[in-house]
């Protein structure tokens, strides 16, 4: 459940907040990821009016309050502020009118103002809830930014995904999480991976322990978060087990929080390497984006041969 206290805790510096009262209202949950300006609900109307949205009043409605009589002031600001709601915030620094700021505090609602007008106050909380409130999971994993492509490894344990993240660290790509991803989705399209920030940066190699990327190659070669652009799945190959695909002709896909992302199997062997086919599998990927798909080129021109030579036969 994210709270009042989550909010001014994370983004207070980002939104210039000052607490101003109601602090006993801190750990107040945040119901819907919205705010308002309460507009018309001020003059009375409360026609769909939830209480359930962080308030927020900015150069407008502190000046509407101004030119009412004190007891029609208390009486509509006592309308709108219920105790669902979960906090309220003065844009551009206005002093809070005494009735709000004695409403706030014996509702238990923390009371803020902000430096910030009141558009781009609004904008930035918005965004800010958006993402809080975004779909999220968390995935056994090792995340890598591979040529610019977020690859999100998976396997069974022992399988040695850190082990080849480790590898492409080596050659100059980036870890962003080994073991835990956090998932979430972004804009309601696509995916972002990120790591804990407890352990980020941090690996467990079997044999050797807990390492740290950053301070063994350089913050260079590691991040904090990326797109995950496909999903890799490392299992160990059985040759008389499993049919192999060789043509790469048909798409796989996966699907993590509604979006469909690109899928693969790497069977892993001694004497593969699997950091190469690592990165052989983000540069193809970054090829079929630019509108270059090799299996179907390839089949293109067998059947264009397979044609001429009909047509010699034929011919002949």
């Amino acid at each position: 459940m994210y709270l009042v206290k989550d909010l001014y805790d994370q983004h207070g510096k980002t939104l210039n907040l000052e607490l101003c009262g109601g602090e006993e209202g801190i750990n107040r949950p945040i119901k819907i990821p919205e705010a308002e300006r309460p507009g018309l609900t001020l003059s009375g109307y409360l026609k769909n009016h939830s209480g359930k949205r962080i308030l927020v009043f900015g150069k407008v409605e502190i000046e509407y309050l101004r030119d009412l009589e004190q007891d029609v002031r208390i009486l509509h600001l006592e309308a709108i502020i219920q105790r669902n709601v979960p906090a309220i915030i003065i844009a551009r620094n206005y002093r809070p009118p005494s009735e709000l700021l004695s409403l706030a505090k014996s509702q238990g609602i923390p009371l803020f103002r902000t430096n910030l007008s009141t558009m781009n106050l609004l904008s930035k909380l918005t965004l800010i809830l958006t993402e809080e409130f975004a779909p999220s999971i968390s995935s056994h994993g090792t995340f890598v930014d591979v040529f610019g492509v977020g690859v999100l490894i998976q396997s069974n344990s022992a399988i040695g995904k850190s082990e080849a993240a480790l590898g492409l660290i080596e050659r100059g790509h980036r870890l962003i999480s080994d073991d835990l991803v956090t998932i979430k989705v972004k804009e309601g399209f696509y995916l972002e991976g990120s790591g804990n920030p407890l352990d980020r940066h941090h690996m467990e190699i079997r044999g050797i322990g807990i390492i740290n990327a950053a301070n063994l190659h350089g913050t260079v070669c590691v991040g904090v978060q990326k797109t995950i652009d496909i999903v890799l799945r490392l299992e160990q190959w059985k040759e008389q087990e499993h049919f192999y695909d060789r043509s790469g002709l048909e798409d796989k896909f996966t699907t993590i929080l509604g979006i469909k992302l690109p899928f693969h199997t790497l069977h892993i062997k001694p004497g593969r390497d699997v950091v190469l086919l690592i990165e052989t599998l983000a540069l193809n990927h970054r090829l079929k984006g630019m509108g270059y798909y090799s299996p179907q080129e390839f089949k293109t021109k067998v059947l264009e041969i397979n044609k001429l030579k009909g047509i010699e036969n034929g011919a002949l």
